[in-house]
């Protein structure tokens, strides 16, 4: 067994020790721990099988060439635009963009334009940006997106251009 595995083993052992410990005692917070890792935990269920069947048909069907040409290290200004328009309608937030990051890793796609797309995922997924807009206007959501699609944009590329020279790789 590695060392990480045993240490992800200690760790969710000692996460349920301490939810059988609170229910023995009667101590909320660590009652409240339990609910909210339940929770999660459903959610999760709810979303990953669907999302890792369509992530394991994007792996099998689209070739690497069309993911270097649209997303890689010469892809420009056009690669960042896929990024945005994949991240919108993403589903499922991190749980479904992180496995998709590693995929495009994978086949070809440039750091930048990957960092770029984890970042749009978090504020620019379509069904998000209009629940947005339904709760807190649209001159609201607007600025946001005017603000935040840049600002992950030069961090995408920053990440990206400081990893490369570090040698990074999933």
């Amino acid at each position: 067994m590695k060392k990480d595995q045993l240490s992800y083993i200690i760790s969710f052992s000692a996460f349920l020790i301490f939810i059988g410990i609170s229910y023995f005692i009667d101590y909320e917070d660590g009652k409240s721990a339990s609910f909210s890792f339940i929770n999660v935990l459903v959610e999760m269920l709810k979303i990953l099988p669907c999302a890792f069947i369509l992530i394991g048909l994007f792996e099998t069907w689209v070739k690497k060439e069309t993911i270097i040409k649209q997303f890689g290290e010469k892809s420009g200004a056009k690669g960042y635009l896929w990024a945005l328009a994949l991240a919108g309608f993403s589903i499922g937030g991190l749980y479904v963009a992180l496995p998709l990051a590693k995929t495009l890793h994978k086949k070809g796609a440039s750091l930048k334009v990957i960092f770029a797309y984890l970042g749009f995922v978090g504020v620019c997924r379509i069904p998000m940006t209009i629940f947005e807009i339904s709760f807190l206007g649209l001159p609201f959501t607007l600025v946001r997106l005017l603000i935040t699609i840049p600002l992950f944009l030069v961090i995408g590329i920053f990440m990206g251009i400081l990893l490369k020279r570090k040698g990074f790789s999933f």
